[in-house]
């Protein structure tokens, strides 16, 4: 997929974040580890997935 615009940059980023909402999110309910708040968390190490993904991606094409 190439990304020529800022839009398609927060999309990317954007979705991920919401991923990371759903399923970290909810593993950590699941587990229990209210700490802090799961869905914050989800959506931090979401962001930062999709944020590395986007960057790395381009390398192996």
């Amino acid at each position: 997929m190439i990304i020529n615009n800022d839009f398609g940059i927060g999309f990317f980023v954007i979705t991920f974040m919401f991923l990371g909402i759903v399923l970290l999110g909810g593993l950590f309910s699941a587990l229990h580890l209210d700490r802090w708040h799961p869905r914050l968390i989800g959506a931090a190490a979401g962001v930062l997935l999709g944020f590395a993904l986007f960057e790395a991606v381009p390398m192996f094409t």
